[in-house]
């Protein structure tokens, strides 16, 4: 899961839905580092990437890839899947996509201490609209080609873009199938 899914499964409250986003960015043991509620959130941030990252579902998923692809597919599996929860967003949440993210903009500028990267990458995210961004299928282009960037071998990624048009609708029927088992499980975990 990528930041659109991780927030919206993580819970509506700030300290939720910031540890929801911390995860990517909190490495670590957290005992006493921050608030309780926000470490339980950190803690779902992991449970549901352990989750996902051995479901059959999503390994079906990442199986769709050639060979050569396999070791950054679940990357690539992630921000698809952001796409489609963007843009089948009312399926998933009765809180239309936009009052979800200016709600979750609205929490990241009133948090004073964002941590490491967080805290040059949030103001991007909300001049950018980011997470409503991720409706539009051209994006996942551009937010691969900055992932690459941040990879030890970028060309890891190169061509992902192309892959994932050619495979769209049979990754939309895996996103189907797989969003309400993880929202069941992110539940439960709360």
């Amino acid at each position: 899961m990528n930041y659109l899914a991780h927030l919206h499964l993580g819970g509506p409250h700030p300290e939720q839905l910031l540890g929801s986003l911390y995860g990517d960015f909190v490495k670590g043991r957290l005992e006493g580092r921050f608030s309780a509620p926000l470490e339980a959130g950190i803690r779902l941030h992991r449970q549901i990437d352990a989750f996902t990252d051995s479901h059959p579902l999503v390994l079906r998923a990442i199986g769709r890839f050639p060979a050569e692809r396999r070791r950054y597919a679940g990357i690539v599996v992630d921000v698809f899947f952001d796409h489609c929860l963007a843009r089948h967003w009312a399926d998933y949440s009765q809180q239309p996509l936009a009052a979800f993210t200016r709600h979750v903009y609205q929490v990241l500028a009133a948090e004073a201490e964002l941590p490491g990267r967080l805290a040059a990458m949030a103001p991007h995210m909300i001049a950018e609209d980011w997470l409503g961004s991720y409706r539009d299928f051209q994006i996942i282009e551009r937010v691969l080609q900055g992932i690459s960037r941040r990879l030890s071998k970028p060309e890891g990624l190169a061509g992902a873009f192309e892959e994932v048009q050619a495979l769209y609708e049979p990754l939309s029927e895996d996103f189907r199938a797989f969003y309400p088992v993880v929202q069941e499980f992110a539940l439960e975990m709360r």
